[in-house]
């Protein structure tokens, strides 16, 4: 399944830098005016130099108006799910709902410990993250008269009140590259959302992908379910002779060859330049759309 049919989405990935604040607000409304779908930062409460991404957040979507908002992805080690569930459900709902959910199983434990948080092995985390779901769809299952309950091996909660229902049905978009989290994604999740820098390769995507898709088939869900998306860095200028280094076009041409061969449906480029930002939005945005268009047509 090349091809799961999702319309295209391409967004921005902003280093929550605390040097200049305001700087970083102009960023994500730099994004917008492009014509972005997607503002997101990635999450390291650990990390003095950075702004705490939740309020960045929060701050973000009152100084915007239509682009869609996600921590990418946020550190669930130091963030309790039935709070952050209802965190996450209060945003969507104030931004009209422009929020997804980015969601990691954590790294770093050295600095999540220090700030408080529990070391887990790779397998441990893994279990964490497949509780925390299960408690944050809880939460958002306003509508559920019986109240929440889920008695986990890392999360236990005994009988709290369900809701605020988010604005729409947030997506829960995970980081995953092993094999474990690969198939959480397909049993659970919305979203794939890797690094292409992280990845060995395209064919790395492919091979992903047959994980979620035969996970997704196991636990009785449509593969299609699952969108995939993908962090990507270039620069614009030169032939074009290596992926995502030439001319708006070419990233057109490649972005679009990605979508239909590896099925990812949103572009999220990392880095903090505008300038790329309004060529991703205005030039190779539309050109990969009605690329791809084309091809789904003949198809």
């Amino acid at each position: 399944m090349p091809d799961y049919g999702h319309d295209l989405l391409f967004g921005s990935f902003i280093t929550p830098a605390g040097a200049d604040p305001q700087q970083v607000v102009g960023l994500a409304q730099a994004a917008e005016e492009a014509g972005l779908d997607l503002v997101t930062f990635q999450d390291h409460p650990y990390q003095p130099a950075f702004l705490d991404t939740w309020t960045l957040l929060s701050y973000v979507a009152a100084r915007t108006e239509r682009v869609r908002l996600s921590g990418n992805v946020v550190n669930l080690p130091l963030r309790p799910p039935a709070v952050l569930a209802r965190a996450a459900a209060s945003l969507d709902l104030l931004s009209g709902g422009r929020f997804e959910l980015g969601l990691g199983a954590g790294s770093f434990w050295d600095a999540i410990e220090a700030m408080g948080g529990r070391r887990l092995a790779p397998a441990e985390a893994v279990r964490a993250l497949d509780e925390a779901i299960d408690v944050i769809r809880g939460v958002w299952d306003a509508g559920e008269k019986a109240r929440l309950r889920v008695d986990g091996e890392f999360y236990r909660v005994d009988g709290a009140k369900r809701g605020p229902a988010p604005a729409h049905d947030i997506g829960i978009w995970l980081g995953a590259y092993k094999p474990r989290m690969l198939r959480l994604t397909g049993a659970k999740a919305d979203g794939w959302l890797p690094s292409l820098p992280y990845l060995s390769g395209l064919g790395q995507i492919e091979e992903s992908n047959a994980a979620i898709d035969a996970a997704a088939e196991e636990a009785g869900r449509d593969p299609r379910a699952v969108r995939r998306l993908l962090n990507v860095s270039g620069r614009f200028g030169g032939s074009g002779d290596r992926l995502l280094q030439g001319t708006p076009r070419d990233w057109a041409e490649q972005l679009a060859a990605i979508a239909l061969t590896y099925g990812v449906s949103g572009f999220i480029l990392m880095g903090d330049d505008p300038d790329a930002m309004r060529v991703l939005g205005q030039e190779v945005a539309p050109a990969a759309r009605e690329l791809v268009a084309a091809e789904r047509a003949r198809s």
